[in-house]
């Protein structure tokens, strides 16, 4: 695995916070240089979330030693990009359409890009895929894909991880929404995955910012290497965890697919639409004549989507997430109305 991580971060000491020093029960804590006034966060937060991170593992069924909690899957993503390639040196791969900050990241890490083009399907020609990452340093893939909503085949990315000479990382920010089961369980079968989640969608956490890597033991000693000490709050982490454990997340998760059926079939039916992409995520895409008027004629009403219209393949779209099912009526009617009038 080593031959992923950057020579010059490589046998890296990370910094030792007091915390991680010191284990087991204590009365007088002066060790940390923080203000002994007895408030409720005076007090620095466990430094590898070990609460949160075994409320993780117990959710989504994913061995403790194999989770990586960051501030949201971005640092997530920041952190291995800054752990596997070299400034003004390497070139990272992803596909496009795809999610934008993966540019930034690579942009502010000092690295190039290779935009691997989706046809209009959104699909990718695999067997043309090999050629075009070659020479690059890591291959971001988004799957369920984000702004598409299309799933990408696990096959097909298993082949890649066979022959890539880099590591593959695997965005699954909207697995929840998909009927097709995580990467998470392959791994410790292939040492240049690794997989990228989020509390932000599925679990209704964007506010907390709790992202993680899954990965081999290897991976997660090697990100906890450079990562932050501190870089998730006693406040979010223990917020966290009592929404983790006093909610039915599987309801909320099944709520959400049938609303998104429901806005796919109306959408489909709704004159003046062109396109309506199927979705594997709590958004869809779709297709109008003039998606710069519907944009502007939604927002005037107070309901803001997302114009896409700039992105690769994807003229005149806009991206809709799925709200309530009252937002979602709203939305479906100022449709109408736009294309009655």
């Amino acid at each position: 695995m080593k031959q992923f991580i950057r020579k010059d971060l490589q046998g890296i000491t990370p910094y030792s916070s007091a915390r991680d020093e010191f284990k087991g029960e204590a009365g007088i804590w002066l060790d940390a240089n923080e203000n002994a006034s007895v408030t409720a966060w005076n007090r620095y937060p466990d430094p590898l979330q070990g609460k949160l991170k075994q409320t993780i593992s117990e959710l989504k069924n994913i061995p403790v030693e194999n989770l990586f909690l960051g501030n949201g899957s971005d640092e997530v993503l920041d952190l291995l990009l800054r752990l596997t390639c070299t400034p003004f040196q390497d070139t990272i791969a992803f596909f496009d359409p795809s999610y934008g900050m993966y540019d930034v990241l690579a942009r502010i890490n000092g690295l190039s890009t290779k935009r691997i083009p989706l046809n209009e399907r959104f699909e990718v020609d695999w067997s043309q895929l090999s050629e075009a990452i070659a020479g690059t340093r890591a291959l971001i893939i988004c799957n369920p894909n984000n702004p598409t909503g299309n799933l990408f085949s696990q096959e097909a990315i298993c082949a890649v991880l066979r022959t890539y000479q880099g590591v593959v990382i695997v965005d699954e920010a909207y697995i929840d929404f998909s009927e097709q089961s995580s990467m998470s369980k392959l791994v410790n079968e292939f040492p240049n995955l690794v997989v990228v989640q989020t509390l932000s969608k599925a679990y209704g956490m964007a506010g907390l910012r709790v992202g993680m890597a899954i990965a081999n033991i290897e991976w997660i000693a090697a990100l906890n290497s450079i990562k932050p000490p501190y870089n998730l709050s006693s406040l979010v982490q223990e917020t966290a965890v009592n929404l983790i454990q006093s909610t039915d997340w599987k309801a909320v998760i099944t709520d959400i697919i049938t609303e998104r059926n429901r806005l796919f079939e109306a959408l489909s039916q709704q004159k003046g639409v062109v396109e309506v992409f199927p979705s594997e995520t709590n958004f869809i895409l779709f297709r109008v004549e003039d998606a710069t008027r519907l944009y502007r004629s939604l927002a005037d009403a107070g309901v803001v989507v997302r114009n896409r219209s700039s992105q690769y393949n994807c003229n005149n779209t806009l991206r809709v997430t799925i709200g309530s099912e009252a937002e979602n009526t709203l939305f479906l009617t100022l449709i109408k109305q736009f294309y009655n009038d």
